[in-house]
């Protein structure tokens, strides 16, 4: 059975490979399983067919027969569990493994989240350069320690895993800040990340949802 995701059907991100269907695509690219995309605008995100898939009204979303995932993290789970690639054999690799999801989720994404929000949102406002020094000294500190623990190692934990998988795409959200560049171990292990085969493959599917999105050369907007 082939599955579904939602994406963008216009990214914020340009097709950049941030937007959160991304870690989907890659990990359904490592596994070799074809899928289907389904691209909803920000208005259909909030409309009930989109919401009866996610409560919040986000992407991605996941169908796969009567089964309906919401949250990027539960979805790569799911097929690194159904599939061969993403986890190890070993229990106590594979349980390793999955904590580094979590952690790439809950511990390493939030800082970097609310600093791209600050930058986003916040640019114009009085208090902007000192909070922004508070956002950035909490994304080194989660940084460093990422860096002490990775060492010259690879990946995370072993060979490559869904765990190396997420953490790669969280901190692929930093992109032109050039934070990871003064950790090399870690800028290393980003590029290492998206040289594989399949994140390219990946990055295509998403680049080439906006190019198609784009009004064609010498075309006059309305």
């Amino acid at each position: 059975m082939t599955p579904t995701i939602t994406a963008f059907a216009t990214s914020p991100d340009r097709g950049k490979g941030l937007a959160r269907d991304m870690r989907v695509r890659w990990a359904l690219e490592e596994v070799g399983q074809p899928y289907a995309v389904r691209l909803v605008s920000l208005a259909e995100m909030k409309q009930p067919p989109h919401l009866a898939r996610h409560p919040f009204g986000q992407i991605p979303t996941y169908e796969e027969g009567d089964l309906i995932l919401f949250e990027s993290g539960a979805i790569v789970l799911r097929l690194a569990e159904r599939h061969m690639g993403l986890l190890p054999d070993d229990a106590h690799a594979r349980m390793r493994a999955i904590s580094w999801m979590f952690a790439a989720l809950n511990t390493v994404e939030p800082p970097i989240v609310e600093r791209s929000m600050a930058w986003l949102f916040e640019r114009e406002e009085p208090w902007y350069a000192q909070r922004m020094t508070v956002l950035e000294a909490r994304v080194h500190q989660r940084l460093g320690e990422l860096s002490r623990r990775l060492g010259e190692a690879p990946w995370l934990d072993g060979a490559f895993s869904a765990g190396d998988l997420m953490m790669a795409s969280v901190l692929l959200r930093l992109g032109s800040s050039g934070l990871v560049d003064g950790y090399p171990n870690l800028a290393a292990f980003v590029a290492r990340a998206t040289a594989r085969p399949a994140y390219q493959r990946a990055y295509a599917a998403q680049e080439a949802v906006f190019l198609q999105s784009q009004p064609a050369a010498g075309t006059a907007s309305a």
